[in-house]
């Protein structure tokens, strides 16, 4: 992890923001994106966030995560995220940082808490990891993804306290 860098995205990162996505909403097991992911999407809902950062490994970018407000005015003290780290580069430890850099973005940046409106059941690593940090599951949303393979499976919305 010595050589991995945690900045904030820029607009010269979009081409490789957009392949990560494209790549991870490929597999069809964890982002609900199918259609619409173009630069567009990507200036509009990750450049523009309120937070974006992207880990690097010299010029490769190897994961990424934006987080903002979930909801507006008497909701806007609870923040979401969204993470995504490259198939590659998954179990080095980037998804950690990634979170841990976001959990001390958000809290800097004066949100009381973070939730996770739709994490994927089967999506184990991210649970797991999300479940490390202290998120706890909030509730349980029934046939709420279609997976490329398993048909309709839950997602889980998960929180965590950030004062």
């Amino acid at each position: 992890m010595d050589d991995i860098v945690l900045r904030a995205a820029a607009n010269e990162d979009a081409a490789a923001m957009l392949a990560l996505l494209r790549s991870a909403s490929g597999e069809g097991d964890t982002l609900p994106f199918v259609d619409g992911l173009d630069a567009g999407f990507v200036g509009a809902q990750w450049l523009r966030a309120q937070g974006c950062v992207v880990a690097c490994r010299g010029e490769a970018l190897l994961g990424m995560y934006r987080y903002g407000a979930n909801m507006p005015g008497r909701g806007a003290h609870v923040c979401s995220a969204t993470f995504v780290v490259a198939q590659a580069a998954r179990g080095q430890g980037i998804g950690r940082a990634l979170v841990v850099h976001c959990l001390d973005a958000a809290r800097a940046a004066g949100f009381r808490a973070m939730q996770f409106n739709q994490v994927v059941s089967t999506n184990h690593a991210a649970l797991a990891l999300y479940r490390s940090l202290g998120f706890i599951e909030a509730g349980c949303i029934p046939d709420a993804f279609r997976h490329d393979r398993l048909g309709f499976v839950p997602a889980y919305v998960l929180y965590r306290a950030l004062a």
